[in-house]
Formats: structure tokens, C-alpha cells, sequence
């Protein structure tokens, strides 16, 4: 579970570095003020408060920039928010019909560079849907065992 929940992609720190790479990207003139208060303010946005960051404004001004992704592979960190929720869908589906759920995965598996993804998640038996009810559907199922595990 640990894999699941790390800090570099966790669903906080995936739609921050989203939503910060498309404003960079997307206003090429941009100064190093606009940067440093677009990404203040997106990390407002998406924080959980868990975080005390008294004292470490500047370090945290600057976070974005040992997020290598951003200069190395532009747009690619989503995939592991989408790769996340394919992973708890088929986990669902396995608690609740391992055979079936072992035979989609399989048959997905095999048709891998052949089909587009949202194919391969139907192959799989799972839906490719980033909606915020769908997200929420799996952020449910997943909760309560998170909490049981934490315990």
C-alpha cells in the first residue's frame, strides 16, 4: 500500500504538478513573481492542511523544481494518477470476483500497444473515467481499508 500512497504520487502532489505544469506551459512570458505566486497558489488549492510550513516559505516557493517530470517529460505525471485509479478499480474488482477479475486484467494485458486506453480499461473490465463522482467511487472503496490497515 505503501507503493500506492507515496509521497511523489499521491493524488495531492499528482494535481498539483498538473495544474502547475499547464500554467507554465501555457504562459510562456511569465516571470519569476507570477511563477512563484501561481504555484503558492495552487498549492493553497490542493493542500490538505496536514503540513505545518511555517518557517519554510521559501523552500516551499521553490518545491515544484525537484519535481523533474517538469523539465524532463512535460505532461507525463498525470499517468500516474490515471495508472493509480486502473490499479484500485481492478483491485475492486478482484475483492469482489477474483477469477473474473484475473481474466480481464489477463486479456488487457494481451492487447497492450493495440488498443487506445480507454479500450484496454474496458478490456479490463474497469471504466476509464476521471470524473470526480468516479474518482470519489474509489476513493470510497478505498478508504475504509486504509483506515483498517492504519489500525
Amino acid at each position: 500500500m505503501a507503493g500506492v500512497l507515496s509521497e511523489t504520487t499521491d493524488p495531492e502532489t499528482i494535481a498539483t504538478i498538473d495544474k502547475y505544469q499547464h500554467w507554465i506551459y501555457t504562459h510562456p512570458g511569465h516571470s519569476n513573481e507570477e511563477r512563484e505566486t501561481e504555484w503558492k497558489a495552487i498549492l493553497k488549492e490542493f493542500s490538505t492542511g496536514q503540513v505545518d510550513w511555517n518557517g519554510f516559505d521559501e523552500y516551499r516557493a521553490n518545491l515544484w523544481q525537484k519535481q523533474l517530470h517538469l523539465f524532463e517529460v512535460p505532461f507525463y505525471y498525470i499517468e500516474y494518477g490515471i495508472a493509480q485509479l486502473g490499479a484500485i478499480a481492478m483491485w475492486r474488482q478482484y475483492r469482489q470476483n477474483k477469477e473474473q477479475a484475473l481474466d480481464n486484467y489477463m486479456a488487457a494485458l494481451s492487447r497492450g500497444y493495440t488498443k487506445t486506453l480507454k479500450e484496454l480499461y474496458e478490456t479490463a473490465g474497469i471504466k476509464f473515467d476521471l470524473s470526480p463522482a468516479y474518482v470519489k467511487e474509489l476513493a470510497d472503496f478505498v478508504q475504509p481499508i486504509i483506515t483498517e490497515m492504519a489500525n
